[in-house]
């Protein structure tokens, strides 16, 4: 391995092919959430931005927005996590929307709402971690998703470890779905050095 290789130098050959893999990861994220919530969804084209790690609780609406977060740790061919964020409000909505009924108080959810969000954040995520596994010929196995609701700095903290072996910045795709509301995602992929030194090899980058 490359020891000079940094989030830095890997960003200014991979930026372009990120915000491909965000747009077919999102487009496909898009059509498996239109399955599951059997209703038409629309995808405005996704932003992915390289950001100082600090900023980032700031592009979500603050680091005391509250949100619901999907962590999942990535095996196989790459090693590493991932992570969907959304706002408690889109939260609510999607899975009221998945069950037919809105079963909770509009504040906390109950286990099977929860459940549901899991799911939810299942789909999304799997859907990203194809189009990179298509796009790399790699197997990546995700593991089952953990869900968080809190603050938005709060749920960030978590993968802040593992970035802090990366540098303090961070690459971050964010996409906008649209059914009759405007929901937000945010989805964050952290792969060991290791792995985007594997990422890049199979995209012919190195």
């Amino acid at each position: 391995m490359n020891d000079e290789l940094n989030l830095e130098a890997v960003t200014s050959q991979y930026f372009d092919v990120l915000k491909e893999l965000g747009n077919i990861g999102a487009g496909n994220a898009t059509t498996a959430l239109a399955q599951m919530l059997q209703c038409k969804v629309d995808m405005k084209v996704p932003q992915v931005n390289l950001l100082e790690f600090d900023e980032v609780g700031a592009v979500m609406g603050g680091e005391e927005q509250i949100m619901a977060g999907i962590y999942l740790c990535v095996e196989g061919d790459i090693s590493g996590s991932i992570m969907f964020l959304l706002e408690k409000k889109a939260a609510r909505h999607l899975v009221t929307k998945l069950m037919g009924m809105d079963m909770g108080n509009g504040e906390d959810f109950n286990e099977i709402e929860i459940s549901a969000l899991k799911e939810i954040g299942n789909i999304i995520t799997g859907a990203y971690l194809n189009s990179l596994s298509t796009m790399t010929n790699l197997k990546i196995f995700p593991s089952v998703p953990d869900l968080t609701i809190d603050m938005a700095g709060a749920i960030l903290s978590v993968p802040a470890i593992e970035f802090g072996t990366l540098g303090d910045k961070i690459l971050l795709i964010q996409t906008q779905f649209t059914d009759d509301c405007e929901l937000d995602g945010y989805f964050i992929l952290v792969p060991d050095l290791e792995s985007y030194e594997k990422i890049l090899g199979a995209l012919g980058l190195r």
